[in-house]
């Protein structure tokens, strides 16, 4: 089956990346190409060597998918790739409830994966994408030195 791949991506443009990513640059490296960005808001970006990594903003973590874009295409195509990578049936699913994004939204998890969060519509909203990304880096940044399995209360400031 052929999918459409723009169904599964967010247009780029209108977005303040370098002020939308401000929170993650102990993960990101300072020199890098923004190229593909799908609807839960996890970046593909090409490193200056030509390699496509992939930033999963609910895991907080960034991951080398292949040594090019060449590379990428054949490996979205192998095994469970695309689905995991572009979470298509999660996006079919918020798409079937009815949850459509509008211009510089993407769908974000209102408990964070990371803490527990589950990959399902009932735990997804439609949400500004600089508003996320600052909110989940933030989060992260403070989670980088807790160890797995500590308990952990989140307070929302305004």
């Amino acid at each position: 089956m052929a999918i459409a791949l723009e169904d599964y991506l967010i247009d780029p443009d209108g977005i303040d990346w370098s002020a939308a990513l401000a929170g993650w640059t102990r993960l990101i490296p300072a020199e890098f190409t923004l190229w593909l960005v799908n609807r839960l808001c996890d970046l593909f970006i090409v490193t200056d060597d030509g390699s496509v990594h992939m930033l999963d903003v609910g895991a907080g973590t960034l991951k080398r998918l292949a040594a090019n874009r060449d590379e990428f295409y054949r490996l979205i195509d192998e095994g469970n790739n695309a689905n995991e990578w572009l979470a298509i049936p999660l996006v079919d699913d918020l798409v079937a409830s009815g949850l459509l994004l509008k211009p510089s939204q993407c769908y974000g998890f209102k408990v964070p994966p990371v803490l527990g969060g589950r990959y399902e519509v009932e735990n997804c909203g439609a949400l500004s994408i600089p508003d996320y990304l600052g909110a989940y880096g933030s989060i992260h940044d403070q989670l980088r030195d807790v160890p797995d399995g500590s308990r952990v209360v989140l307070k929302v400031v305004e």
